[in-house]
Parts: structure tokens; C-alpha cells; sequence
């Protein structure tokens, strides 16, 4: 008698194992094709366009442009994958509908929860992936992303291989505001370099050093010295320096703190907010960002307990709408996602509730849903 029950553990066992792996099969499946699907339309849509304006605005090469765009991919699979793993829930439960699999499976004695085991698995490893990427790789992309643009923007107006020549920046009333005057230029580095700065009304900065080339920070000049000239000629003020960083031509200030937040992971993010000195506009914005750090990978879970009791087709339907509900779903997860977070940086939510609403609200919506299909269905 007890070896015969042993036996019939170990074939439950096979049995649910075999199970499992049939339908994670179907799942992974799915999951890597709508990854792919929705990275393709958002890199179509959003980032195809702004590699077009980048090269048409501010003239960065097409190579440089291309680069930038690979390094935004973490970014992007971490948006796209709770979105594949709710196409791969609604598309492979709702195709075991269709076909009476999963019908089978309650009449054996398999509820919905036991179905549902392996997906919400799959579901709680891909949550702590996109984690895990938002937290190494998107930060170190990002910032080498942002430098190498504005590295790009700097560098787009230097005449390389050139001697003896003048270069200038006229501002927006046609004024002269910068001269510069170049030895040479070799590999973007400008030799022998003087540059006149006639940007504040009252005096003149006159600036002479042996090498000057362009950084994400602005101009870095190196051994050199700068003059404050008056209008009366005398010579106001004088410094020398070995290394000196200025910010001529574009003001890249405001580029250098855009979208700070997405360039640190948790830790760094959370020390950074506990700054008292930080404004509260930017703190605001911050701990959002903080909040929204958890909350988008918990998306993943909560898109599962959402698709699952939606996936389920009931008796006469007999085509697969899955892929149109998960269309649906996302549209309504990220109206709401993109509403509350405007909502929280205006400081009309609170910055937990602004990065949570989302989640909330369909995981409300998820567990009704899941609660009806699971006890309330024969």
C-alpha cells in the first residue's frame, strides 16, 4: 500500500512537472516575441524620431546618433517587459481555451490557480530581471548615452585639421557674444587658443591658453590664464590655471541634470533626495522616480494577475482575443501611468500614489477578476 501511494506522489509530480514545462514552453515563447514586437514600435515610434531630430537639429553624425539609440535599449526592454509577459499570459491561456486544454485540465482535478502556478513564476523572475537591469545597466547607458550627445553637440562646430583660424558665436539679437582665435586644431583639440567673451554687458573676459576641446561639462582648457577686462580698458582681474572648465557656446547646465534620476539606481537615488539643499520641485520629481523604480517591475506581476482570468474565453467564444486585450490593457496601464505621474510632478498626487496608481487600480481590478473566474466557474 505504501509503495503504491509513493507511486502515485511521483506520478502527480511528473505529471504537474510535465505541465509546467508545457506551459512555460508557450509562455517564454510568446514572451520573447512580444518583447520584440513592442521594443520594434516603440524604437519605430519614439526613438527612431528622435534620432531623426538630433541629426537634423543639431547635426550629430548619423553613427553617433545610431550609437546613442543602442545605448536607450536597456531602457526600453525594461518598459517592454511587463508588457511581453502580458501578451505571452493572455495569448498562450487563452489559445489552451480555445482548444478545451484548459477545460481538460479542471475536469482532472487542475484548477485555474495550479494552471496559472508556473506563469506567475515566470512573472516574479522577470519582475526581479527588469529589476536588476534598471538598477546596472540602464543608469551606466544612460549617462554614456547623454555624454556621448552632448560630447556630439559640442564637437560639431570644430573645424579639425585647420591653423590660424576665427570662430564665432552670435547671440539671439545678432551681437557678437564669443571670437575665438585658433593656433590649430588637431583631433578636435584646439592649440594656442584665445577666446574673447564679450557675454556680460560692462566687461570683457579674455581667456589664452595652450589646449581647449569640448567635454559633456562645457570647454576644458588646460594651462592657460583668463583676464576681466573693463570698458575703460584696465585689467579688473587676473587667474591662472592649469585645468579650467567653461561653459562656452552651448549652454549644456540644464542637459547635464535632464532626466538625473533615470543615470542613478536605487541607493544612489535615495541619498541623493536626502540632500536638504535639494530644491522641492526636484525632490518631488525624485522621489517619484524613486517610487516608480519598484512599482514598474511590479507591473509585470500585477499585468499576470490581470491577464489570467481574462485570457479564460468563455464557452461560445470561439476566436483568440488575447492579443486585443493585451493591447487594451496596456493602453489603459500606461494612459493612467503617464496621467498619475504628471499629476505627481505637479504636486497635485502624492509621489507614492503618482508612481502607484497604476498598480493599484488594476491590481483592484486584477483581483476581482481573477477571484470570479477562479471560484465562481464551474
Amino acid at each position: 500500500m505504501l509503495k503504491t501511494y509513493i507511486e502515485k506522489i511521483k506520478n502527480a509530480y511528473n505529471n504537474t512537472a510535465i505541465l509546467d514545462k508545457y506551459i512555460l514552453k508557450q509562455v517564454i515563447e510568446m514572451f520573447i516575441m512580444g518583447v520584440f514586437i513592442f521594443t520594434t514600435i516603440i524604437f519605430a515610434s519614439d526613438t527612431f524620431i528622435t534620432l531623426i531630430k538630433q541629426i537634423a537639429k543639431f547635426g550629430i553624425p548619423f553613427k553617433v546618433a545610431f550609437i546613442i539609440i543602442l545605448l536607450n535599449l536597456p531602457a526600453v526592454i525594461v518598459l517592454t517587459i511587463p508588457m511581453g509577459v502580458l501578451l505571452s499570459t493572455v495569448m498562450t491561456l487563452n489559445k489552451l481555451s480555445l482548444s478545451s486544454e484548459i477545460t481538460v485540465m479542471r475536469a482532472c482535478g487542475i484548477g485555474l490557480n495550479r494552471i496559472a502556478k508556473p506563469i506567475f513564476i515566470f512573472a516574479i523572475v522577470m519582475a526581479l530581471s527588469s529589476f536588476v537591469i534598471n538598477e546596472t545597466i540602464v543608469p551606466v547607458m544612460n549617462r554614456q548615452s547623454k555624454d556621448l550627445a552632448l560630447w556630439a553637440l559640442g564637437q560639431k562646430n570644430i573645424p579639425d585639421g585647420k591653423e590660424n583660424f576665427v570662430f564665432k558665436e552670435i547671440s539671439n539679437d545678432g551681437h557678437l557674444k564669443r571670437l575665438f582665435y585658433v593656433g590649430s586644431c588637431q583631433k578636435k583639440t584646439l592649440h594656442n587658443v584665445t577666446v574673447l567673451d564679450n557675454a556680460q554687458d560692462g566687461t570683457i573676459q579674455v581667456l589664452q591658453a595652450r589646449e581647449g576641446k569640448t567635454s559633456p561639462k562645457g570647454w576644458t582648457f588646460e594651462k592657460g590664464a583668463a583676464y576681466t577686462i573693463g570698458n575703460d580698458g584696465r585689467v579688473l582681474n587676473t587667474t591662472l590655471f592649469d585645468t579650467s572648465v567653461v561653459q562656452f557656446g552651448l549652454d549644456l547646465s540644464k542637459e547635464m541634470n535632464k532626466n538625473l534620476a533615470k543615470e542613478m539606481n536605487f541607493v544612489t537615488l535615495l541619498k541623493h533626495i536626502s540632500n536638504p539643499d535639494l530644491p522641492k520641485n526636484e525632490k518631488r520629481v525624485y522621489t517619484i522616480e524613486l517610487f516608480d523604480k519598484i512599482a514598474l517591475p511590479i507591473t509585470t506581476l500585477v499585468f499576470v494577475l490581470l491577464g489570467v482570468p481574462l485570457a479564460i474565453t468563455p464557452p461560445r467564444v470561439r476566436y483568440n482575443r488575447g492579443f486585443l486585450f493585451s493591447i487594451l490593457i496596456i493602453f489603459a496601464y500606461y494612459l493612467v501611468r503617464a496621467l498619475s505621474l504628471s499629476f505627481g510632478e505637479a504636486g497635485s498626487l502624492a509621489p507614492f500614489i503618482a508612481a502607484w496608481l497604476p498598480n493599484i487600480v488594476l491590481t483592484v481590478w486584477g483581483t476581482w477578476l481573477y477571484y470570479k473566474k477562479v471560484y465562481t466557474i464551474s
